[in-house]
């Protein structure tokens, strides 16, 4: 009875933890920032956000797949379901506190599968500096394929960031580069100085553990397998944005080379606030300027766009946090069976 009852309160809390990220998202924006997005909302082609819904569910679904890829070499074979669970919750997470879901991927595909955690972090920090170079060649296609608008934009814009009072980026570069070497010298310091010292063999553990982690894309035995998910959730994300165009009139005259400029600005916003809350609107406001969309018009479509993907992490990540405990319960009764017999 009482772990009935503990069971409960914990679904109860986890769904709790949903509504109030809801609440918290809406809760940040200013009246204004509320009245464009539930005019947006009002106002969109309801039947397009199936299709919308349905590429970015097969997005996630991809990305599990690559990182399960990535386990491989290092001898860990996870559930697949399990894998896409903790991805969404990790999404979940990330709405709210940046970098937050990386750390609960792990913990909870660890608990789960009774992997290492230390292992799987550096899985995950390889997945990340890959997703960075593709974002990267992303940037430099969309460029390319319309060098004469996009272009000039960025040109326009990097010019006034160059501008702008205050440190140079140049030395901006220069102080990140220089904390970063000066910060691995004194870890390293640290391990030779006190190798027996409890903290610090802590430390050395997660580095090795990262470290094995980075060697997994060396000894990638799927690579081209990989690539081709990498391909393939790129792929949906432009086709969401594709897509979204024909949901709102005014915007389904947008080609699919606007959906590679809104892509690359909107990919930005997701990085610099939780869960692009507030920055996803204007940068993809922004970056219809450059296609004669009316600024209330491309606001509110980034409304719709991160009102569409938001509603669906939260509703999967809080059904896969449900789902977890349950699923691994029943899997863990079914081997007990399988032992016995």
């Amino acid at each position: 009875m009482m772990k009935r009852a503990l069971t409960f309160l914990q679904y109860l809390l986890f769904l709790g933890g949903g509504i109030f990220l809801v609440w918290w998202q809406l809760k940040s924006m200013t009246e204004i920032e509320k009245t464009e997005f539930y005019a947006a909302v009002k106002n969109a082609n309801y039947w397009l956000v199936i299709p919308i819904t349905l590429f970015s569910i097969l997005s996630h679904i991809s990305r599990s797949m690559r990182w399960k890829l990535l386990m491989e070499p290092l001898g860990f074979n996870p559930r697949l379901s399990n894998v896409f669970a903790v991805t969404m919750v990790g999404y979940l997470a990330n709405a709210a506190i940046p970098r937050l879901g990386e750390i609960l991927k792990c913990t909870f595909l660890a608990k789960y599968e009774k992997l290492k955690v230390d292992k799987l972090v550096g899985t995950i920090i390889v997945e990340r500096s890959f997703d960075l170079i593709c974002y990267a060649t992303f940037i430099g296609i969309t460029i390319l394929i319309q060098i004469s608008d996009v272009g000039a934009f960025v040109k326009k814009k990097i010019l006034s960031v160059s501008a702008a009072p205050g440190m140079p980026v140049w030395q901006k570069l220069m102080l990140v580069t220089g904390s970063i070497i000066a910060l691995f010298l004194i870890i390293n310091w640290l391990l030779k100085k006190f190798p027996h010292n409890k903290i610090i063999v802590k430390i050395s553990n997660i580095l090795k553990g990262i470290g094995e982690g980075f060697t997994s894309i060396k000894n990638l035995k799927q690579r081209r397998a990989f690539i081709l998910h990498t391909f393939f959730i790129w792929m949906m994300y432009l086709l969401q944005i594709y897509i979204g165009f024909f949901a709102m009139d005014g915007t389904e005259h947008l080609s699919i080379k606007a959906a590679f400029s809104v892509l690359s600005l909107a990919t930005l916003a997701m990085i610099v606030t939780p869960g692009g809350i507030g920055s996803f609107p204007i940068f993809v406001m922004q970056t219809l300027t450059i296609y004669h969309i009316a600024p209330p018009l491309g606001k509110a479509f980034g409304w719709v766009m991160w009102g569409v993907s938001t509603g669906l992490i939260v509703t999967v990540g809080v059904i896969a946090l449900l789902a977890l405990p349950y699923l691994n319960k029943k899997h863990q009764h079914e081997s007990r069976s399988i032992d016995t017999e």
